[in-house]
């Protein structure tokens, strides 16, 4: 690609693609996306998604693309675990796994629902070790090697996962996985940030550290407490980490997970890395998973919020105007077809200008005189104002319906 910053359907910055600014970057040959919606996405309070939901959501991130998808923790309930089962049976092109806690009984069920490989969960601090969880050390040793060993023999893909690593001793950490690997078995290793408590750079750092003592593929789980999700992903990618842990709209625990809309973009756009997504779909999945989880959409979540591509100032329609048949990218990063969202929508409010005017008379067929307009529009930002809202076209007719006639 000769301007990968600039495409027919994005357009962002040449300095991303500057030598010496990529001169450090290590990234994987390929990067996969491993969903966590139905697990770590579900954990949100408030959100509870039904067995049916389950499945509609696994189909549409397998028909989107997605590499794997996480349908579960098969012991949550009956219906989780039946709904995990289904996802099996459904034969998807992705691969299916669930999350597991080190212990052969979860194994044995996991094994049992047919999945392809396991998340497997150990506390990764001292503290959660000692005050979350209230084991002895060598327990979560102990059951670690147990349960991966046995994972392995019933022909899973295990990924070992380390609650809480980015706040434990490095070295500490690193016997711990190092056991593991060593006496049990781990056929990737979970970069694990529970709290979302690392900067970029750091997410970067740990990544490289992991990677000289662990010869194993990495897999980035970060959470957004701080909003570094999106981020510290793509920072743990840069430094070689070879799939990424996402939910759609970024719903998880607290303050959320990695949001997959943005980070997957971000890699595109930004790094020149795709993940291999049918990015025209990204609606239509964020739209179903709204509507399942009844998490609202906030309106200006990049690439998928209602308004983010909606314009009212009346400089800025302007520039739109000149642009929208065949420059749209001048004032957009990324083109909304792309990534399925409508077409952008002009607005009318205090904001506004001529512009919007003669835009909103013509679409409604309403001629105007040059005085009418500016009349018009004078009125328009006294309702807004007053109203502390964006007008309706039938209000603007209104208006218009009012100025022409001189009262």
């Amino acid at each position: 690609m000769a301007t990968p910053w600039k495409t027919d359907n994005w357009f962002v910055s040449p300095w991303n693609y500057s030598e010496e600014v990529t001169k450090d970057y290590h990234p994987p040959k390929k990067v996969k996306i491993h969903d966590v919606t139905l697990r770590d996405g579900e954990q949100q309070p408030h959100i509870v998604f039904t067995k049916d939901d389950k499945i509609r959501i696994a189909e549409m991130l397998s028909e989107i693309g997605v590499h794997r998808i996480e349908a579960g923790m098969p012991l949550m309930s009956p219906n989780d675990l039946a709904a995990i089962k289904e996802i099996v049976k459904r034969n998807l092109k992705s691969e299916i796994f669930c999350f597991s806690r080190c212990m052969t009984h979860d194994v044995k069920v996991a094994r049992d629902c047919g999945v392809d490989g396991v998340i497997m969960e150990i506390p990764g601090s001292r503290q959660f070790v000692e005050l979350a969880y209230k084991w002895p050390m060598q327990r979560a040793i102990d059951l670690s090697i147990e349960a991966t060993a046995f994972a392995k023999e019933q022909g899973l893909y295990v990924v070992f996962f380390t609650d809480d690593a980015t706040r434990s001793d490095f070295n500490w950490l690193m016997d711990l996985v190092q056991q593991v690997a060593t006496h049990g078995h781990m056929d990737a290793l979970a970069l694990v940030d529970t709290q979302g408590v690392l900067s970029p750079q750091a997410a970067a750092c740990f990544a490289r550290k992991v990677k000289e003592r662990v010869p194993k593929p990495l897999e980035a789980h970060f959470h957004n407490d701080f909003g570094m999700g999106a981020a510290n992903t793509v920072s743990a990618v840069m430094a070689g980490a070879e799939v990424i842990h996402t939910t759609v709209l970024g719903i998880g625990d607290r303050c959320g997970n990695t949001p997959m809309e943005e980070t997957v973009l971000a890699l595109l756009t930004m790094y020149g890395i795709d993940g291999g997504l049918d990015y025209r779909k990204i609606n239509k999945l964020s739209k179903l998973v709204e509507e399942l989880s009844g998490f609202k959409i906030p309106a200006n979540k990049p690439f998928i919020g209602d308004d983010i591509y909606d314009i009212e100032a009346g400089m800025v329609t302007n520039f739109y105007k000149n642009v929208f048949e065949k420059n749209l990218l001048t004032v957009y990063p990324v083109h909304p077809d792309f990534v399925g969202h409508r077409e952008p929508k002009i607005g009318m409010s205090k904001k506004s200008g001529l512009v919007n005017v003669t835009i909103w008379a013509e679409k409604l067929n309403i001629e105007l005189t040059d005085e009418e307009a500016q009349k018009v529009l004078d009125r328009v930002k006294l309702k807004s104002h007053d109203s502390k809202r964006v007008l309706s076209e039938d209000e603007f007719r209104k208006i218009a319906d009012k100025v022409k006639a001189g009262k």
